[in-house]
């Protein structure tokens, strides 16, 4: 699948021992599958992160999951997850309104070296030949010495700098805290209703089948609260696996309240390979146990 070139800002979360962690970053390039970016910070290959991506031109912002494919220090390679048809539409729109070429060679490293012609005529001397020096003495004076005026430069008051901004800390603040929401929205599992019909469970599989597939896990953080109170014991949870193999919900059975919020918390960020119905990926039901103890 072609890449287009997209130079946009891009914010990747991963949840490391259930804290959540922001690296910000700029892509390199784009396709409906994924996109290489540049980030300012290290990622693991096989993480699954949560991305929020600005395309040029483009009002609403890109946000999906997305699994680490290739990792070399600050570049990485994300493969979106479960990316929606109307996603995949607005790449498609964005590549045909933007008029990209497709990325085929890679952002630059070096610059290309000039040619041996080129070269010569940059760094040849230039000789000036019968050339002479005009009598300074013979130039007309000029009578007016007052200082041309300048034009085209607008002045800039304070007032109207000041207004400025404090419109753009608003700006930014009101689009922090939507961001901030959404996000929320995205992590918490909310899905519209047409989309809860789709991931309606088709299958309940047995937790040692289930495991099987496991391919990303994330350790559950230990609560302070619980650690406080030597809480321990042993949490099952109801879980639903999509067909992508993402956990689309996790719902705790069992222990106390601060030890489930916990499990839960990190279930979520568990990667399975689709569970398989009749040779095609369906989700899945199956219960999980995670163990807490000091």
């Amino acid at each position: 699948m072609p890449r287009f070139d997209a130079r946009a800002p891009v914010d990747v979360t991963v949840f490391r021992a259930g804290v959540p962690d922001t690296m910000p970053g700029r892509s390199l390039n784009v396709c409906e599958r994924g996109v290489a970016a540049m980030l300012a910070g290290e990622l693991v290959a096989g993480e699954v992160v949560g991305i929020e991506m600005r395309l040029p031109l483009v009002s609403n912002p890109l946000r999906a999951r997305a699994m680490v494919r290739y990792q070399d220090k600050l570049r990485c390679g994300l493969e979106f997850l479960g990316l929606t048809a109307e996603q995949r539409g607005a790449i498609r729109e964005w590549t045909k309104d933007a008029k990209t070429d497709p990325d085929v060679t890679g952002p630059p490293t070096t610059m290309s070296r000039p040619t041996p012609v080129l070269e010569q005529a940059l760094t040849k001397p230039v000789i000036w030949k019968n050339v002479t020096t005009p009598d300074l003495a013979s130039l007309p004076v000029r009578s007016d010495h007052r200082k041309p005026k300048r034009r085209g430069v607008a002045r800039i008051s304070f007032p109207a700098l000041l207004a400025f901004l404090v419109l753009a800390a608003f700006s930014a603040g009101a689009f922090w805290w939507k961001w901030n929401r959404e996000w929320t929205a995205l992590e918490s599992g909310l899905r519209t209703q047409d989309a809860a019909l789709s991931d309606k469970p088709q299958a309940q599989v047995p937790a040692e089948v289930m495991e099987k597939l496991l391919v990303h896990r994330v350790q559950p953080a230990y609560p302070a609260e619980a650690r406080k109170e030597n809480l321990q014991g042993i949490i099952a949870l109801d879980i639903v696996v999509g067909r992508d193999g993402s956990v689309l919900s996790a719902r705790p059975l069992n222990g106390p309240e601060v030890l489930a919020r916990a499990a839960a918390d990190a279930l979520r960020w568990w990667k399975f390979d689709p569970y398989r119905l009749n040779g095609q990926p369906a989700v899945a039901e199956t219960t999980l146990a995670v163990e807490f103890k000091r």
